[in-house]
């Protein structure tokens, strides 16, 4: 399935940069790549898929081709949430499926249960729908974590503006260093993946590369909007998607990545996903990484496929 076009869809800040693959006539398929990647993310899977569908894959604001926000404009999670409307807007989409890989999937979850009638499936890749910030009910955890959500709130502020008070130059690396770097930072990519991703990532100057990114951007939890338990399943209870979660085996399981080792606040939302939406949630696991929709496509495609082409049951026929 070859690419149909590159688009530019405006917005008041500028474009959004987007890539559309299919037919135009088939069922529409939104696809948000992770935190500091691009719409290239899924430049392996979607010919793997059916080609009857069209799929447009854009980048967030401040990633790959799409213009950066204004100046003194943050990256708070809800700006993404809101390009998404703009871009099904700008495309003329009243109903759709989304497939979102990492950060994508969170900002997917959360714009599933803000317009959920206009989400028809929605495909989780190696991401939960929500960053969940409390799960041990003791007061010390609970006010641990209160004082890990205003920190986070604090760095965000505090990196913008010295971002925006720095008149540092952009760096310009070699090609072969820039590649070297993106691997050293992104393990689970592998090299193949990594050009991909810089190809939309960065641009040729006559020294050498620059990142198209944002540099206001940094760690994904100073952008992410965390939600209590009790608020996680009130916004799930609004989903009327059909619900596939494809989790890597050796992929992430919390986005704060230091508390990676700690599973159950991951396997707490997928219980509630399942007791909650029941045949409307599908749960895989799958071997490889965080990347494996890009590293190795072949072992979701499949189940992707299904899923898209699959007939969902009114709620009165389950």
């Amino acid at each position: 399935m070859g690419l149909i076009s590159e688009l530019k869809l405006a917005v008041p800040w500028g474009h959004i940069a987007a890539k559309a693959w299919g037919t135009l006539k088939g069922s529409p398929v939104l696809c948000l790549h992770g935190w500091l990647d691009n719409a290239n993310s899924f430049d392996t899977l979607i010919p793997l898929l059916p080609q009857d569908l069209h799929y447009v894959a854009m980048d967030f604001g401040g990633h790959g081709l799409s213009s950066h926000y204004s100046p003194g404009v943050p990256y708070y999670f809800q700006n993404f949430v809101n390009e998404i409307r703009r871009v099904v807007a700008a495309l003329k989409w009243n109903r759709f499926s989304i497939m979102g890989h990492s950060f994508g999937g969170a900002v997917a979850g959360m714009f599933s249960c803000t317009f959920p009638e206009m989400v028809d499936k929605l495909i989780l890749l190696d991401v939960s729908p929500f960053a969940l910030d409390f799960h041990v009910r003791s007061w010390a955890f609970m006010h641990a974590e209160v004082e890990n959500l205003l920190t986070y709130k604090r760095r965000a502020i505090e990196h913008m503006l010295q971002v925006e008070a720095s008149q540092k130059p952009l760096h310009v690396v070699s090609p072969e260093e820039m590649l070297q770097r993106f691997l050293e930072n992104h393990s689970h990519v592998s090299e193949k993946c990594g050009e991909l991703l810089l190809q939309r990532g960065t641009t040729k100057v006559p020294t050498g590369l620059v990142l198209n990114r944002d540099r206001r951007m940094t760690l994904p939890e100073l952008s992410f909007d965390f939600v209590s338990e009790e608020w996680f399943v009130h916004f799930i209870r609004k989903l009327q998607a059909h619900v596939l979660l494809v989790k890597a085996i050796h992929g992430y399981f919390n986005v704060r990545r230091e508390n990676d080792a700690n599973k159950e606040p991951f396997l707490y939302m997928t219980r509630i996903l399942k007791s909650t939406l029941k045949e409307r949630f599908q749960f895989v696991e799958v071997p490889g990484t965080h990347y494996v929709h890009m590293n190795e496509p072949q072992l979701v495609a499949g189940i992707i496929s299904s899923f898209l082409q699959s007939k969902p049951r009114l709620p009165n026929q389950l």
